[in-house]
């Protein structure tokens, strides 16, 4: 992502937070400075950029170390924010579970943790001047810190309660055998809108960054009536920072129990394949760059505005310009072939994503008959999370179960009889 583009989207984040923007500026460096991220000339630059422009609050798009940040709050005497703390700022806006909330909780102290120095020596200094006045001091300084700490301890406690009672939810969605589906894809690409469309559910959808947070599920129905849960997660984003990743983990917990991912990508967007490739780099750190996937080249409005058949308004537009650019899309960014060009907002190419579903959610399960002996109840227990069960009975010698399975999963009973 260009330097322009980059700003751009820190621009969009600034937005979400509610901040107004009025200005901007860059620096290229071959060694970012270690006292203020950005040399000594550019410091004077922006501040006199403040003095002009009556700025109160500075955002950097890089992640600043706690004495950067105290560096350049001195020379600026105004507000430093960095990518990462802004983040975490609309994260808390828009955590709305009890779980979202305690994630968000977590990271904004770990992240703030190491930066409590800067805030009582700030507060140190103010009080020094002033008479019958005293400063907090070391001593406060470690009462903070141990006051944090020990927040930050029963956090995690109440979030491993918490992750808990998700496990026994998601066990008993795998006793049930119902695919799950996990929509993902860079944030803002159009998730909420396509949840809301396909389930006819009212799911939060804005146009902004991060408007989703909490994970949502709602069930659909495929064409020839299998039922799904499909589960709306937060978007993904470039440089994502490190104290962010623990109030992702409800998000990727559901992406990595999903049997399909559902890609979301903004075909409109200026930057939509490095965003693709964002979305594509995440999974694979997770571990589920191989699941099964459809790609939803979502925003066919914006390219059509008067119909994927075409009107006056599309200048004779028609179904073969929507398919001869969403198949170059495709090829730009290596989709492969099970894409899907739709609009969320319109509704138009829902039945064929639908369709396309239900054929790779098919072609991913091998029909399977077999008796698995006592001996082997981590077999059944693995038919019951991943499969799906048509019939089970108990038999003298082991349980014999007639499903469908995962093909990668298929292996793990090549070796059983087959009643």
């Amino acid at each position: 992502m260009s330097t322009e583009d980059s700003l751009a989207e820190l621009e969009q984040l600034a937005a979400t937070a509610g901040v107004e923007v009025v200005g901007k500026v860059s620096q290229k460096v071959d060694r970012p400075n270690p006292a203020t991220l950005v040399g000594k000339g550019k410091v004077t630059e922006i501040r006199e950029q403040r003095e002009q422009l009556g700025a109160d609050l500075f955002l950097f798009d890089e992640e600043l170390t706690p004495t950067q940040q105290r560096n350049l709050e001195e020379l600026l005497g105004a507000k430093i924010l960095d990518r990462t703390g802004l983040i975490l700022d609309i994260f808390a806006r828009h955590a709305q579970t009890r779980e979202g909330r305690l994630q968000v909780e977590l990271a904004q102290l770990e992240y703030r943790l190491p930066r409590l120095t800067r805030m009582w020596t700030h507060l140190s200094r103010q009080a020094a001047g002033g008479v019958g006045l005293r400063g907090p001091g070391e001593t406060q300084l470690e009462v903070d810190r141990r006051r944090s700490g020990e927040r930050i301890s029963k956090l995690k406690e109440q979030l491993k309660e918490v992750h808990a009672h998700r496990e026994l939810y998601r066990q008993k969605r795998r006793r049930e055998g119902i695919p799950i589906l996990a929509l993902v894809g860079y944030t803002n690409a159009g998730k909420s809108t396509l949840l809301n469309a396909l389930s006819n559910s009212q799911v939060r959808a804005e146009n902004v960054l991060f408007a989703t947070l909490d994970p949502t599920t709602r069930q659909i129905v495929l064409p020839e009536g299998q039922e799904v849960l499909l589960t709306d997660t937060v978007g993904f984003i470039q440089r994502l920072p490190t104290q962010l990743v623990a109030a992702f983990r409800a998000t990727l917990e559901e992406v990595q129990d999903a049997d399909l991912l559902v890609h979301v990508v903004d075909i409109t967007h200026p930057n939509a394949e490095e965003q693709a490739q964002t979305v594509d780099k995440v999974l694979a750190d997770l571990g589920v760059g191989d699941k099964p996937r459809v790609v939803a080249l979502n925003k066919l409005d914006r390219l059509f505005p008067g119909g994927p058949q075409g009107n006056s308004q599309t200048n004779g537009s028609s179904a073969p310009d929507v398919e001869r650019i969403s198949a170059q899309v495709a090829a730009d960014m290596q989709l492969g072939p099970n894409y899907v060009p739709v609009s969320a907002h319109k509704g138009w190419g829902l039945d064929t994503l639908l369709t396309r579903i239900q054929e790779v959610l098919s072609a991913g399960l091998t029909p399977i008959k077999v008796l698995i002996p006592y001996s082997s109840s981590e077999l059944v227990s693995l038919f019951h999370e991943k499969g799906v069960i048509n019939r089970e009975e108990h038999t003298g010698t082991g349980t014999v179960i007639e499903g469908r399975i995962p093909t990668r999963f298929a292996p793990a009973f090549k070796d059983l009889r087959h009643p």
